[in-house]
Order: structure tokens, then C-alpha cells, then sequence
């Protein structure tokens, strides 16, 4: 059982609930989980997780990309994951901007979340 904080910015219910169970197997139980880049910076705030999962594309006003430049803008040391299915040269470059510890694609086997949470939390 671990006491690490996360946090996962993902606007899908069933990508949300997949994560979910995956993260219960490994053993993190103290997880929040919201659907908009708005409702993560709130929570982000608040709860301070020592690791964010953000969804690149998500509802609302800003994408995952915007929230966590506003979230770091607040506390730099959170390490975050990006989690999505697009691949696009602007958006990875627009990524790859704010510095993130991982980038896994969508769909994404229980290895790879879990090799890359491990990297991101372990640095």
C-alpha cells in the first residue's frame, strides 16, 4: 500500500475508471480523480499530490497542457504524467514544453502506467 498523493486529470469515465482499478491493484488508494483542467488546478491546490496523470485533451476551457502550466506556475516540484491519444509534432512539442516526467499514449497497456508512474514518482 502506498501513501502517495495522485492525481488524475482525465475527462473519459471509462479510461477515469480503468486507471482507477489499475492504480487500487498497485496499491495507491489515495487518489483524487477529476475531468477538467479547471477542476484539476482546484484540486491540485488543495490536496498538493506528489503525482499528476493529466489527460491532454479534456472538457472545459483549458486542456491538460494549460492546467498544468497553472498548476506548476503554483508548485514547480509536482511531477506529472501526460496520458493521451494524440500524437500530433505541435501538441508533443507543447508538451514537451512544460517538462514532464512521462508521456504515455492512449491505449496503454498496465506495465506502462505503472513503469511510468514508478520513473516519475522515483526521480
Amino acid at each position: 500500500m502506498s501513501d502517495k498523493k495522485l492525481l488524475i486529470i482525465e475527462d473519459d469515465p471509462i479510461i477515469s475508471e480503468l486507471i482507477m482499478w489499475r492504480l487500487k491493484d498497485m496499491g495507491y488508494t489515495n487518489c483524487r480523480f477529476v475531468k477538467s483542467g479547471e477542476d484539476g488546478i482546484t484540486v491540485a491546490a488543495d490536496f498538493i499530490p506528489d503525482l499528476m496523470i493529466v489527460d491532454i485533451t479534456l472538457e472545459g476551457e483549458i486542456d491538460g497542457i494549460e492546467a498544468v502550466e497553472e498548476i506548476k506556475s503554483k508548485n514547480a516540484d509536482i511531477p506529472f504524467i501526460y496520458l493521451s491519444s494524440h500524437m500530433e509534432d505541435d501538441i508533443i512539442e507543447r508538451a514537451l514544453e512544460t517538462k514532464p516526467s512521462g508521456y504515455i499514449a492512449k491505449p496503454f497497456e498496465d506495465f506502462e502506467l505503472r513503469m511510468g508512474i514508478e520513473i516519475a514518482l522515483n526521480r
